[in-house]
């Protein structure tokens, strides 16, 4: 089922990157990066490919998958200043969010904000989500800006590169990311229900405590 998945994904960005040249570097990028998980494990490989075969420039196709993806953080971190925060406002303590833990991510993004937006671009998974979490703390614009390019310019041009070498092969490349992605994603998972654990511990422990 999962290689069926990625088999059509790969034909349709193969498709509209060989129709629309680097406009569809651009595009491909901005969907995965607007919290959409189309792989760019897929979308940079084959854009190195293309480099080979000499249709496309390794340092121009590694800035179209750069602005793609802060146009696709754009569009995820204005959901998450705008419509994201004021759901977290309203709804967090349903989804055990307190108040002031949104203070803390607000002072978090203030202080290492750049930092967190620079090394997300280049994990697996993360990179996708990044944007939102960001938005919803209000990061200042500018430096996640310049944060998101840098970030997201080393990483696509990592993977280009990755994808010129390996020429027909390209595809070759995915898998390796592919472990890294579940591998992340296992963490999140185990970080996620931990919090959770705890937090549901602490309200029992407070409701006790009144009692």
């Amino acid at each position: 089922m999962l290689d069926k998945i990625i088999s059509g994904l790969s034909a349709f960005i193969i498709t509209t990157i060989s129709a629309l040249g680097y406009g569809g570097v651009v595009l491909m990028m901005a969907i995965e990066s607007a919290c959409i998980p189309l792989p760019s494990e897929i979308i940079m490989p084959f854009s190195g490919y293309l480099v080979a075969s000499g249709r496309f420039g390794l340092n121009m196709v590694a800035i179209a998958g750069a602005v793609g993806c802060l146009l696709g953080s754009y569009v995820a971190y204005f959901v998450g200043s705008w419509g994201g925060r004021r759901f977290i406002e309203r709804y967090g303590r349903y989804v055990l969010i307190a108040e002031h833990e949104l203070e803390i991510a607000d002072h978090f993004f203030a202080r290492w904000g750049s930092h967190t937006v620079f090394w997300s671009r280049m994990l697996p998974v993360v990179r996708t989500f990044i944007a939102f979490p960001a938005g919803v703390s209000r990061m200042k614009l500018v430096p996640f800006t310049i944060y998101t390019l840098l970030g997201s310019y080393i990483w696509c041009l990592a993977l280009a590169y990755g994808g010129m070498k390996l020429g027909q092969h390209w595809k070759d490349l995915a898998p390796y990311f592919h472990r890294f992605d579940a591998l992340i994603a296992i963490l999140l998972i185990v970080g996620g229900a931990a919090l959770i654990y705890n937090r549901v511990k602490g309200m029992k422990s407070a409701s006790i405590s009144a009692n």
